[in-house]
């Protein structure tokens, strides 16, 4: 800990940990209503078939692959970031992204990196562009989201 600091979170900190946490609660029920509707389609052999349905079109292969690839990336970076400071548990974000959805257990570890990360007591500051940018992004994504058909 740097002297002078407390430790406690900031105010910065406990935003960022509330916007993690929105993605986390938005990704679980956006993925979970899709994967329910999945379930009671009738589907044989809910996780072959499950499988099957991200290789039928070129878009789906996409983001499936795409998808892979980031939750490995993601995989390296928290193993890395947890042992570095001590967020533990790590591999239960990790096999619980697999079997819930990495969309949720990514942000849920960011949360518990975020809480590791106040210990040295520094805040977090990005530039005026850098906020700008992240919630045109944020807007745009969300926009995506919501086009998607999850009924």
């Amino acid at each position: 800990r740097r002297s002078g600091h407390s430790g406690r979170m900031t105010t910065s900190r406990k935003l960022l940990c509330a916007v993690y946490a929105v993605i986390a609660l938005a990704a679980f029920v956006a993925t979970w209503s899709q994967n329910v509707a999945y379930l009671d389609s009738g589907t044989t052999g809910f996780l072959t078939g499950f499988i099957d349905g991200t290789r039928v079109t070129p878009a789906s292969r996409s983001i499936t692959v795409d998808i892979l690839l980031f939750f490995l990336a993601a995989a390296v970076f928290m193993v890395i970031e947890a042992r570095k400071l001590g967020v533990r548990y790590v591999w239960a974000y990790i096999v619980g992204g697999a079997l819930i959805a990495i969309s949720v257990t990514f942000p849920l570890f960011l949360i518990a990196r975020e809480r590791e990360l106040a210990k040295s007591g520094e805040a977090i500051r990005l530039p005026v562009l850098d906020k700008v940018l992240l919630s045109v992004f944020t807007v745009a994504v969300a926009g995506m989201v919501l086009h998607v058909d999850l009924t």
